[in-house]
């Protein structure tokens, strides 16, 4: 899994004419990282496995940016059984500005690519495209995420949505910054309705606190996460995925 990803990303390096990662004056950047489990809006999408991941990013100096980002992966649908995926490779674009007052914007497109996936006859795919919003004022920042058609494996769930608010506060000259995270994930169409009144409402909320500190290029952090997610979010083993979990990640940008 991880040379599948290695290949990928050193693929999409190379599909980019000029790129020179090592010039500072360059629009292009890389980062590659380690995490001890990948948790994404407070799910583990690994199964508590560690994950390799890495991305390629392009930034003009009007603000546009673009970017390719992947990790391994380790997840089984609960809505459509059968259908399981070991590789998440993001491609964005958007538009984000920091202004003199302290304020910031950004707003874009994602859409979350499931290519190493298991699909049966008949299942939803995982694909996922999503348009984004954020605002922020110095040390915070809120974001509103908008699901286009399907969200994940979840059919009809047009609407689907995701809240987050975000704090990140440097320590005084100790060089460590301290991050703290709450977010709702709120799932909308017939699908998500009928998994609810069946008792496995995939609506939930997400809380993560921080710390990180940059190490001459090497960004480490430790978090502590937790949700109040239902069972809807559990192996078929039975392993919660929505767990209260802590993760130490590695991550360099060049």
């Amino acid at each position: 899994m991880k040379s599948k990803l290695l290949t990928t990303l050193i693929l999409a390096a190379c599909a980019v004419p000029g790129i020179a990662l090592a010039d500072e004056a360059s629009p292009f950047s890389a980062n590659v990282g380690l995490t001890t489990d990948y948790i994404f809006r407070g799910i583990s999408q690994t199964s508590a496995e560690p994950a390799l991941q890495g991305g390629i990013d392009y930034a003009h100096g009007s603000g546009f940016y673009a970017g390719i980002w992947g990790s391994n992966v380790s997840w089984i649908s609960d809505f459509n059984p059968g259908v399981s995926s070991s590789l998440e490779l993001d491609t964005y674009f958007g538009f984000r500005n920091a202004l003199d007052s302290g304020f910031s914007y950004d707003v874009g497109y994602i859409r979350y690519n499931y290519p190493a996936s298991n699909y049966p006859a008949g299942a939803t795919k995982a694909d996922t495209d999503e348009v984004y919003a954020a605002v922020g004022y110095k040390w915070i920042s809120a974001k509103y995420s908008y699901g286009l058609g399907k969200f994940l494996t979840v059919p009809g769930a047009s609407g689907t949505s995701y809240f987050e608010v975000n704090a990140s506060v440097p320590l005084g000259d100790s060089g460590f910054t301290l991050g703290a995270h709450i977010g709702r994930q709120d799932y909308r169409g017939d699908a998500a309705d009928a998994l609810a009144m069946a008792g496995s409402d995939p609506t939930y909320s997400d809380y993560k606190l921080s710390v990180s500190r940059d190490f001459g290029g090497y960004v480490a952090a430790l978090a502590a996460s937790n949700t109040n997610a239902s069972g809807f979010y559990t192996t078929p083993a039975g392993k919660d995925l929505g767990r209260s979990t802590v993760t130490l990640s590695v991550t360099h940008a060049f």
